[in-house]
């Protein structure tokens, strides 16, 4: 008689185990909090158009967004590259405390071919507690006569706190 109640009771254990995964992903979905990352973003001071010796300028925007509703993160440095991965400048105005949903940016004028058509900036931020990690994006646009372009790149995380 044992043996024809194992079946009934497999069936509620494989049951149950089958409810518990399907709660997994909805928890395995919220978003990863850290105390601190390093952020490499590709920015483009200039693009080639036709022959390469043909440079289009741009204006590139650094943008740093906390996107944390509770905690406050802290910039700690933003540096400026060239492509041979030179350290050009640093921004010490994007040293500050963001609070939640704040922003700050840096920004390389259009004139300044600094950095060049492989540069890039490298932010550094921290928090007290953990935090969802901020947007980090360039906004890079031109225009020149009847031309323009803009386009947009998101920061890769290198090193995690």
């Amino acid at each position: 008689m044992r043996n024809q109640h194992r079946p009934v009771h497999v069936f509620c254990l494989a049951t149950a185990l089958l409810a518990l995964l399907c709660a997994v992903p909805a928890a395995a979905g919220k978003p990863g909090r850290v105390q601190g990352q390093t952020v490499y973003v590709p920015a483009y001071s200039h693009i080639y158009h036709g022959v390469k010796t043909r440079e289009f300028l741009l204006t590139v925007t650094l943008s740093i967004r906390n996107t944390d509703p509770a905690v406050p993160i802290r910039i700690v440095s933003v540096e400026l590259f060239d492509e041979s991965g030179k350290a050009l400048r640093s921004y010490p105005g994007t040293q500050k405390t963001l609070a939640p949903f704040a922003v700050t940016e840096a920004v390389l004028e259009e004139r300044d071919p600094s950095g060049g058509s492989g540069g890039a900036f490298l932010v550094r931020w921290e928090s007290k507690q953990p935090a969802l990690p901020p947007v980090v994006q360039c906004v890079m646009i031109g225009s020149s006569n009847s031309q323009g372009i803009s386009f947009l790149t998101e920061g890769r995380v290198v090193e995690e706190r």
